[in-house]
Order: structure tokens, then C-alpha cells, then sequence
């Protein structure tokens, strides 16, 4: 399975995208996956085929992978545009979410503001909220990640500076009867504190927890396995 590599048009920033379209089940409901801080489409080609016959997109947000990177329009509302833009260009109007790490955070406020777009959601270890970066941050993540890990094609140093320059901090707080999966590690460097895990229960009504003993944060290195195994299951 191949997937066909497409892009839409953002006010003007072309987004990439990827789409198992030609080769899935359309009776199956369609699922867009936003990817976290640094990761590309290309990056989930191996869950897109897993998934399989369900149709499944994933875009690299505006300065990833294949993506525009404008100078401006790094904060929450711009992200979410990006989403939207996807869904346009891809025609479907009733769809599951999954989003990790700081992808959630678009995927919580695209949610909020499409509900009836959305038929289930999956949140992998982030909470609900869109955090601001310090203004060290940038430094930091360039020199100490992503140039050591060979990432700067990911991202654009362009992109980092613009997300800690624009980003604003806010909770992103909404009820919902919708099915919930959230995801967590419950290892050192999980990003959804117990706290969290309960702000997440007070919002959602039909919340399930997933909790994966041998991770942090990076799942797809530790449990991949059981990872694409749970959002299969909940998918169904």
C-alpha cells in the first residue's frame, strides 16, 4: 500500500498530507491522525498501512516535512486552519481523530470547535491544554535535538522560533458524549500527570484509559505493538 501524497492550501500555506484513499474501505469511518511537535506525515506511513482497509490521513503541520513554513501564524488558530484545511481538501465530514503530544492540543481545539465532525477521539500522553514555550526553548530544542537527531528536515528552525513566539498558553476545556481514548505512559517523561488524567475525566463522559507500563512519551520505541494494537481496537 501506497499512499497518495497530496496538499491543501492554508490562507495561502500549502500543507502536505498523506491519504490511503485509493486502497481503503469506505464503509469503514475514516480516521485523520495529527502528528506531535516534530513529526511528519511520513513518519506514520507504517500505521496508515496497519490500519489498513480504513482510510487514514496524516498531515505535517506548517513548517514540517513537505509543508509551507511562513514566516508568521504559529499559534493554536493557525494549526487548527491547517486541520481544517486537510478536511476540505479530502472531502470527509465525519471522521475519527487521533493526535499525539503536542498535535493533541489541535486536535482538542479542532474538536471543540467541529463536535459533530468528530466520531471518536484519541489522545496520546498531552494534556489538555496549549502550553506556551519559554524563551529559551527554541535554543534548546534545536542544538540539544534536533540537530543531534538528525531532525532539522522535520522541523524548521524557522518553525521552533515561531511556536515559542506565538504560542499562548489556555486550558482547552469542553464536555463532550463522545467516545475518548486517552493514552498514557506511566514511565519517567509522560506528559499526562495523574492531575491531568483527571481534568480529562471530568470533561469527557465516555472516557477510556489506556495506560502503557513501559513507556514515557516515546511510544513508537518502546510498545509500538500495543500502541497500534489499542487504536485499531477503539477505532472499530
Amino acid at each position: 500500500m501506497k499512499p497518495i501524497s497530496q496538499t491543501s492550501i492554508n490562507n495561502g500555506v500549502s500543507i502536505h498530507y498523506l491519504d490511503s484513499h485509493p486502497d481503503s474501505d469506505f464503509s469503514l469511518t475514516p480516521l485523520l491522525i495529527c502528528p506531535g511537535l516534530s513529526e511528519t506525515a511520513e513518519e506514520y506511513q507504517d500505521l496508515l498501512e496497519y490500519l489498513m482497509p480504513r482510510r487514514c490521513i496524516v498531515l505535517s503541520f506548517r513548517g514540517r516535512g513537505q509543508s509551507d513554513t511562513p514566516r508568521t501564524g504559529y499559534d493554536l488558530k493557525n494549526h487548527v486552519a491547517d486541520i481544517e484545511s486537510v478536511v476540505k481538501s479530502t472531502g470527509i465530514n465525519h471522521f475519527h481523530l487521533y493526535a499525539f503530544s503536542r498535535g493533541v492540543s489541535y486536535a482538542l481545539e479542532y474538536t471543540r470547535l467541529h463536535p459533530d465532525q468528530i466520531d471518536k477521539l484519541i489522545i496520546l500522553d498531552y494534556p489538555p491544554e496549549h502550553k506556551a514555550m519559554p524563551m529559551d526553548w527554541p535554543k534548546d530544542y534545536i542544538d540539544n535535538y534536533l540537530v543531534p537527531f538528525n531532525r532539522l528536515s522535520h522541523i524548521r528552525p524557522e518553525a521552533v522560533m515561531g511556536i515559542q513566539r506565538e504560542s499562548v498558553q489556555r486550558s482547552i476545556k469542553f464536555s463532550s458524549e463522545k467516545p475518548v481514548l486517552v493514552m498514557r505512559g506511566l514511565l519517567e517523561g509522560s506528559l499526562i500527570s495523574s492531575e491531568e488524567l483527571e481534568e480529562y475525566k471530568e470533561q469527557f463522559t465516555n472516557l477510556h484509559i489506556a495506560e502503557l507500563k513501559n513507556s514515557g512519551h516515546d511510544f513508537r520505541s518502546t510498545e509500538r505493538s500495543k500502541l497500534y494494537k489499542i487504536i485499531k481496537e477503539f477505532a472499530e
